[in-house]
């Protein structure tokens, strides 16, 4: 694995919007998180992409990849982060000069949702790792919980040195109070309590990191991007979590992650709390996990991952490892 250098204070942080950018309404928002970022001691430039938005993305695709690609080229800068994430990602990727950026210094790129098909793309196509964890509205709030303020840690950590979270104590259980008062900050107000399938060796898990957003990363599976069986020498641990999925469809895309042979290698499965979701008639997703998994994979749910805020900072390519204890978890992340 190729890592970015460690962050430090005086680095620039880029802001690009490779999928969806801020409407004219939440401007002042995009504003205050990159007023907070830079109270934290970096600089911080900003695309035109993150200030438009049409047609359900920032610009059009040229646009859009045009500036990433600028932004990864750049020596000066040494974080992509998008302002969130968006529907049309996929897009640029067929744009994207991947063989020019592996032979470019690594960049990180920090993000969830649809940036995290980027992410992922990225660290098959260079060797490179990158970050699963805050995107910059979410750091828009006036203080940052003890779980989202670990992305900061996690990029800075020099290679080889341990890097700690732990299990949230409460999570959001529903957007609509912070979209009451954009960038006042998550409303954490449901207890935490991640759970295991039943099953030998469940409580520790070891090996690499790999993930992203179940909705967006199947439709990488079978593409030129999907470099998966590159992995294969490597025990995996697959984080993973959904939006606006109920259980039959969160069922269909476990199971087609199965069959393209992504999980052959799996040390573990995690599964991020399902934000909107729905069970299927009387189908649940624990029946789902029950079903593909059971007995066979050891698998943690309802995990601090994704759209039910707050959430660890996973890197894709870093070692972990992982316990779990009577509703808590714990883990430590190594760039090794």
């Amino acid at each position: 694995m190729k890592y970015p250098e460690a962050l430090k204070k005086g680095d620039t942080i880029y802001v690009t919007a490779p999928s969806s950018g801020v409407p004219a309404s939440l401007h002042g928002v995009l504003q205050q998180a990159v007023e907070r970022i830079k109270t934290r001691g970096f600089h911080v430039r900003v695309g035109e992409t993150a200030w438009m938005q049409h047609k359900a993305a920032s610009a059009d695709r040229f646009q859009r990849a045009e500036e990433l690609m600028m932004a990864l080229a750049d020596p000066e800068i040494r974080v992509v982060m998008p302002p969130w994430g968006g529907e049309r990602i996929v897009d640029i990727l067929p744009l994207l000069e991947w063989e020019w950026l592996r032979e470019l210094p690594p960049t990180w790129i920090i993000g969830y949702s649809d940036t995290s098909t980027l992410a992922f793309a990225y660290t098959m196509m260079t060797g490179t790792a990158s970050a699963h964890g805050t995107n910059l509205f979410d750091l828009a709030a006036p203080i940052w919980d003890d779980t989202t303020k670990k992305w900061e840690q996690a990029l800075k950590a020099p290679l080889e040195e341990a890097i700690y979270q732990h299990s949230s104590p409460y999570y959001q259980s529903s957007w609509d109070k912070a979209f009451e008062q954009p960038g006042s900050g998550f409303a954490l107000d449901t207890r935490t309590s991640w759970k295991h399938l039943e099953g030998a060796n469940t409580d520790e898990l070891s090996g690499r990191l790999l993930g992203g957003c179940l909705n967006t990363l199947t439709r990488l599976v079978g593409t030129p991007l999907d470099r998966v069986q590159q992995w294969r020498s490597e025990k995996l641990i697959w984080y993973l979590e959904s939006t606006g999925m109920d259980a039959a469809e969160i069922h269909r895309s476990l199971w087609q992650l199965q069959q393209a042979g992504w999980l052959d290698n799996a040390a573990g499965l995690i599964i991020g709390r399902p934000e909107g979701y729905s069970d299927t008639e009387d189908f649940t997703m624990e029946d789902s996990l029950r079903e593909l998994f059971g007995g066979r994979l050891p698998v943690w749910y309802d995990a601090d991952i994704g759209h039910m805020p707050p959430q660890w900072t996973f890197i894709n390519g870093a070692f972990a490892n992982l316990r779990f204890d009577r509703g808590e978890a714990e883990m430590t992340m190594r760039k090794a």
